[in-house]
């Protein structure tokens, strides 16, 4: 027998055990603190602090605890801008400056004066030490995330806000710095206003064109993790280059990236995953490192420093956020959210750090050392500052955590109280979505068409079928075999979105029937088929397969060929036929491409007739994205749209059944057309959903609670009062 003997000594330095103390800490204390509702986020803290270096020293802050910290500040940064919704923080780029003015000015002033009258520092020391009052962290972003109120308009305004302020506050300390080594003049100004606009306009400009480039050559999952996280740390380094705090780096990159990573894309999935999982956690724990308790019972100067700046800070971002909501007419649960997301973290830390090293008689301690002397520092921030903004640092922490948390919850409960309302008494306001899927190289381009005409929150079904033809004379073993593999590759896909999805196999000689007879098994409202990449689109597959789909199914069927990732596409170009909104399914296709739009952040442009975008306004004055109208009424006039289209542009065009509404002969010469224009582009066709098909779901088309967007039953109710 061989006996393994492995001392463990404190503080740990066995990385084994370390991460897996660690590990233990992030699974155990949220579930433990659940249960008296006290916010993660705070336990994580508080953990750090107890097995810290000032606590039980079970471990020290050591470079990997750091190097996992900084990943972690940089991936609560990169989140909360890749998660805005651009058009939204387009709308409020004038408040998110009117909040980042307030929640730093304000700040400054109440630091100048306590600074300077209450603690009785000097100028130097008090302006620094109100930059560290304005700035702040995103600490309990992913508390407003996980409550899945991201979008609001008040978390927007806060998180562009956050960016004026922190931007501003380490701009004052770069001059304070540049003072101290007296560099400040015109070359100084100079260096440093290029040397910023250089920083953006290189993480604008260039990141959207490289990480394009990536997502359409390369298709790997792991290699497009990496990619991102590269992108973060790279934008962090562009930033400390400019001589900004990498968080504002980490910031652009994930504005940069936003259009290129929607909401609902397995890529998406796997950024929030393990950021969550593990990078932001260390971080917490790390912020927790820093705390020594033992600081109140050693020097009462440190405990009047630590509660001057603490009350300060408080009551200085508290009437941030309420000269904000009182500007805006937020409510009272916006307002907790701005200051819920307004905790003094890693921003601060870097100023405190910087202050404090800072040392002002340096040329004393110079003079003294050549004599063999010794000269106590005198520094711009004392250890009473230092130990005190730690102290600080925890108290906004803490009431931020339960701010942003009852704020947040509040928020959540209101929204989906409204939407309950909306769908009382009906008993199918969800969709379901079918997804016929016959090669595996298909698969994924059809999950992700499907994952992203859903809005994020949507509830929607989704069915994977693949149908075996029994006539071929493959034995049915094989056959079930290979239909088996391509379901299962599509319930991949679809996990990878942490979505699942239904797996159906259905034999039958004629696929169009086995397709029927699932269609209504499932009360299916939504059908996506595929079109093979390399194949054009011939009038005989219209004719043969889709047109017996048509004939005999009334769903809003989606026929797409892809060529490049959607997350990749500039331009959404929508062919709409005049009267498409005087047919039922008008609305049901809208809400999809709406969808289509908004998680890919692209722009989009209609063709269609005045009249009819009349009713595509209406959406957009509910539901905003970028898109432009021109007026189109003459479809057999297709060469202007020809010249037109880009390489990453994807062509969307609504058809129609023949003899209805909104038919138009030329329809027929869709396939010729795209053939001719197209085909290195992708494109999706579709069919809306009509009256008087063989089978129609059984759903109340006047009913808003069908749709994934709030308002749309009013366009549906124009339509029908219409009829």
């Amino acid at each position: 027998m061989i006996l393994l003997h492995t001392a463990i000594t404190f503080p740990i330095v066995d990385p084994i055990l370390k991460f897996l103390l660690i590990l233990l800490i992030i699974l155990f204390i949220p579930l433990l603190l659940n249960k008296i509702r006290i916010p993660h986020l705070l336990g994580l803290i508080i953990a750090g602090a107890v097995v810290g270096p000032y606590g039980f020293h079970l471990m020290d802050r050591d470079s990997s605890i750091i190097l996992s910290g900084t990943a972690g500040l940089l991936y609560i940064m990169f989140l909360a801008g890749l998660e805005m919704d651009m058009e939204d923080f387009k709308k409020n780029a004038k408040k998110s400056l009117v909040f980042g003015l307030y929640t730093f000015s304000i700040p400054m002033i109440l630091g100048l004066l306590s600074g300077i009258y209450l603690l009785n520092y000097s100028l130097q020391t008090s302006v620094l030490m109100a930059c560290m009052f304005s700035s702040h962290t995103l600490l309990t972003y992913p508390i407003i995330s996980k409550y899945g109120v991201a979008k609001n308009r008040a978390v927007n305004v806060t998180v562009g806000g956050t960016m004026i302020t922190d931007t501003l506050a380490l701009l004052v300390l770069a001059v304070i710095v540049g003072m101290q080594a007296g560099e400040v003049n015109t070359e100084f100004w100079l260096k440093l206003s290029t040397s910023v606009i250089v920083f953006v306009l290189a993480v604008v400009i260039l990141f959207p064109i490289i990480g394009r480039w990536f997502f359409k050559t390369f298709d790997d999952n792991v290699s497009q993790y990496v990619f991102v996280l590269a992108m973060v740390f790279l934008g962090a380094f562009f930033a400390e280059l400019a001589g900004l705090e990498g968080i504002i780096g980490a910031f652009l990159a994930g504005l940069a990236l936003n259009k290129l990573i929607p909401q609902t894309s397995p890529l998406m999935n796997r950024v929030e995953f393990v950021g969550n999982a593990i990078f932001i956690p260390f971080f917490l724990i790390g912020v927790g490192m820093l705390i020594d308790y033992r600081v109140f019972f050693q020097d009462f100067e440190t405990i009047k420093v630590a509660v001057v700046m603490t009350v300060a800070a408080l009551i200085a971002k508290y009437l941030a956020a309420w000269a904000t909501q009182k500007t805006f007419k937020f409510t009272l649960d916006e307002r907790r959210v701005i200051f819920g997301l307004n905790p003094h973290a890693a921003a601060t830390l870097a100023l405190v750090l910087v202050g404090y090293n800072i040392i002002l008689n340096q040329p004393e301690i110079d003079a003294a050392a050549a004599l063999g002397q010794i000269v106590k520092p005198i520094r711009l921030f004392n250890d009473s500052i230092l130990n005190g903004t730690i102290v600080m640092i925890l108290v906004t922490c803490t009431v931020a955590s339960f701010y942003a948390q009852k704020g947040a919850k509040n928020l959540a409960l209101a929204e989906a109280a409204g939407k309950s309302v909306a769908s009382e008494g009906s008993d199918h306001n969800e969709g379901r979505i079918l997804i016929p899927i016959n090669r595996l190289e298909a698969t994924e381009s059809l999950i992700d068409l499907s994952m992203t005409m859903k809005a994020k929150k949507d509830k929607s079904k989704l069915y994977a079928l693949n149908i075996v033809n029994s006539s071929v004379s493959e034995s049915e073993e094989s056959l079930e075999r290979k239909a088996r593999r391509i379901v299962e590759r599509a319930a991949v896909a679809a996990s990878a979105t942490d979505h699942g999805i239904e797996t159906l196999i259905r034999y039958d000689i004629n696929i169009v029937n086995g397709l029927m007879g699932v269609v209504k098994e499932h009360k299916i409202t939504d059908l996506v088929l595929g079109l093979h990449q390399q194949k054009g689109f011939s009038q005989s597959f219209l004719g043969s397969l889709t047109g017996g789909i048509l004939n005999k199914c009334n769903t809003t069927t989606m026929i797409y060929k892809y060529t490049q990732p959607l997350a990749t596409v500039k331009r959404h170009l929508i062919l709409v036929p005049d009267k498409a909104e005087e047919e039922i399914g008008f609305p049901f296709w809208l809400i999809r491409v709406w969808n289509i739009i908004h998680n890919t952040s692209a722009k989009a442009i209609f063709y269609t007739t005045k009249e009819t975008f009349g009713f595509i306004r209406e959406m957009q004055a509910m539901h905003s994205i970028d898109y432009d109208f021109v007026e189109y009424n003459d479809w057999t006039d297709s060469h202007f749209l020809a010249k037109g289209v880009r390489s990453d542009d994807n062509l969307i065009i609504v058809l129609s059944r023949k003899d209805r509404v909104s038919y138009n002969k030329v329809m027929e010469k869709t396939p010729n057309f795209l053939n001719k224009h197209y085909q290195k582009n992708s494109f999706i066709l579709i069919y809306p959903m009509q009256e008087g098909v063989d089978y129609q779901p059984n759903v109340d088309f006047t009913n808003p609670s069908l749709l994934e967007l709030d308002g749309i039953g009013r366009i549906i109710a124009r339509i029908f009062k219409k009829k």
